[in-house]
């Protein structure tokens, strides 16, 4: 199969040829559709995450039709159309008996423990627990968007701060989970808020139906604050920091009403220091979103296919196979101008 492949982290990733996966006992192989390009894909590539042996095939969000199936998978079979949880679950563990497969203690990521889907094939594990069927009138590319950074942002909003309607949420950092975030807040009904320095960032989030936009480049904190106060004079219930900066999470704190809730979904490279005196006179809670399990992406496919929720809306590019390697260089790069990229693969 082709896929594309780094020997060294942040060396050039390159489109070569290399040996097709074969599927484990209770797994499967995917023959990928569309694969999605995240942030994530671009830090396991600079080499912030321990658990990737190197030569690495990245790639964790994906769509595709399973093309072989192990001896002990039940439950599927052959040309099913699928997407799975950029955290597979194994099934048994303690977390995943109570429901949280996204924080299960075995768990497996395509793209991270093993080779992922920037690749024609790609291999699944515990495939009766973690694989979701598609409808195939779905786009492939909102399909994808749906393993990793939609599913992260519903998981975040939905079950951990029980977003409800009529509230206000606030996004800090309008890339591609942050987005996600604000265009779950609206299909709930939330009056929506985003902060960036960008301001081609932030008309993006204007015309996905954010109500409140705020340029925050060369602000300090407290101008930031008073601006979001402006326009959320009663307060922030709900906040999501989406890039994983000190500066930003602080933000997304200090802008809580009392009681509020923060969302932490961006990924640090260093450790941050949070504002507990804060967080305790407010009697703020904190809530981690680290994907969802498999069982609630049913919820999250009707409101898709309700209508309410269109993560096709926030692709702005698709690239194929060979311009993949590229496409991760630049978001690793910081590069924001390219938007939200899907790779068309089959």
């Amino acid at each position: 199969m082709r896929a594309v492949v780094f020997t060294e982290f942040g060396g050039t990733p390159e489109l070569r040829d290399v040996p097709d996966p074969v599927p484990s006992a209770n797994g499967v192989v995917i023959r990928v559709e569309t694969t999605g390009v995240c942030r994530s894909d671009a830090h396991g590539w600079l080499g912030h995450d321990d658990g990737i042996a190197l030569p690495h095939v990245p790639g964790h969000e994906l769509v595709g039709r399973i093309a072989a199936v192990g001896p002990e998978v039940t439950r599927f079979r052959i040309g099913e159309r699928v997407t799975v949880p950029f955290v597979s679950a194994c099934g048994h563990c303690p977390e995943c008996a109570g429901g949280n497969g996204q924080v299960c203690r075995n768990q497996t990521q395509p793209g991270f423990t093993h080779w992922g889907s920037f690749a024609e094939l790609v291999a699944l594990h515990n495939a009766d627990v973690n694989l979701i069927r598609v409808p195939d009138g779905l786009d492939s590319g909102a399909a994808a968007l749906l393993g990793c950074r939609f599913a992260t942002a519903s998981r975040g909003l939905v079950h951990r701060a029980r977003l409800q309607r009529g509230e206000r949420l606030l996004v800090v950092g309008c890339g591609g989970v942050g987005l996600s975030a604000a265009m779950i807040g609206i299909a709930l009904g939330a009056e929506v808020i985003a902060v960036d320095i960008d301001p081609v960032a932030l008309e993006r989030a204007s015309s996905l139906g954010v109500a409140h936009t705020i340029d925050s480049s060369g602000l300090s904190e407290s101008q930031v604050l008073e601006a979001i106060a402006s326009v959320a004079p009663t307060g922030i219930q709900v906040s999501v920091e989406a890039l994983g900066r000190q500066a930003t999470m602080r933000l997304s704190v200090l802008a809580l009403a009392p009681l509020g809730r923060q969302v932490q979904i961006g990924l640090f490279s260093e450790e941050p220091a949070v504002p507990l005196p804060t967080i305790i006179a407010k009697e703020l809670s904190l809530h981690g979103s680290h994907g969802m399990p498999a069982s609630d992406y049913p919820a999250l496919l009707d409101l898709v296919l309700s209508g309410a929720l269109d993560p096709a809306r926030l692709i702005e590019h698709r690239i194929g196979l060979a311009e993949a390697p590229a496409a991760l260089q630049a978001i690793a790069a910081g590069d924001r101008s390219s938007g939200v990229t899907v790779v068309d693969i089959a």
